[in-house]
């Protein structure tokens, strides 16, 4: 018993030894093909001009706050990560390259229950950004709401990940380090990754599974907003409020 716990920690150091860079969540371009065209941009500074203060503020509130209510409670719900392959968190890298080996060494239902313990994290965790978020959009002074509503692709996610990404990381991780430290494999990780990351054999984001697990529910968290705001913008005619239709109609020229 002990040599296969021995065979077992060298297989998982090894593999964290060989790990890959940080897992990034391709969120670029979810916004695509929302301000392309310069003659399409030039009608879009005409008729922003063309608005309130009043309206572009409102709007841009609006928008914001539906964006930010609709990914925290899709997410923040059993299954809004494990049960959506697109959201799903996976291994962190260097336990995807030791994936094979572990379950040669019969530790399959650990990685399992580590996959499972990582995303139920995750959706525990995102019901606190709620408050973050909406307090966030409450502040936007009206130069953000111009710099949101003209900036293109990302805008509103850069906003949301400016005023809040570090305060939710402070709020995640307790969260989701309560719900992984039940997995035994999750403590292992932690202990072999911590050495690697000094050692630079490790990017040190991915150090514990916490800190993992809390970026990889934040990139998507703010992924899911820009995808409402993407939405708005290619169909404002559909927005479902007549304010969302005259502001984002004024960009979009629709």
């Amino acid at each position: 018993m002990a040599a296969l716990i021995s065979k077992r920690g060298i297989m998982l150091a090894t593999g964290l030894a060989l790990s890959l860079p940080a897992y990034a969540f391709d969120w670029s371009g979810i916004l695509k093909g929302v301000t392309r065209q310069p003659a399409s941009e030039t009608a879009t500074t005409s008729g922003v001009d063309a608005l309130s203060n009043a309206d572009i503020n409102a709007g841009l509130k609006e928008a914001l706050t539906r964006g930010a209510d609709a990914a925290v409670a899709q997410l923040g719900q059993k299954d809004g990560f494990f049960g959506n392959a697109a959201l799903k968190i996976p291994l962190p890298p260097s336990l995807q390259k030791a994936e094979k080996a572990m379950r040669m060494f019969g530790m399959g239902k650990q990685a399992d229950d580590l996959v499972l313990s990582m995303n139920r994290a995750a959706e525990a965790a995102v019901p606190e950004a709620k408050t973050l978020l909406v307090g966030a959009v409450k502040e936007m002074t009206l130069e953000d709401a111009k710099g949101i509503l003209t900036g293109g692709q990302t805008s509103a996610t850069d906003f949301f990940r400016r005023k809040t990404e570090a305060r939710l990381a402070e709020r995640f991780e307790p969260i989701v380090k309560a719900n992984t430290d039940k997995v035994g494999l999750a403590q292992q990780y932690n202990q072999y990754a911590g050495m690697a990351a000094q050692f630079n054999l490790l990017d040190k984001k991915q150090a514990n599974v916490e800190q993992y697990v809390t970026q990889q529910a934040l990139d998507r968290l703010y992924t899911l907003i820009g995808e409402k705001e993407a939405a708005i913008r290619a169909n404002p005619l559909q927005a479902g409020s007549d304010l969302l239709k005259k502001v984002f109609g004024a960009v979009s020229g629709k």
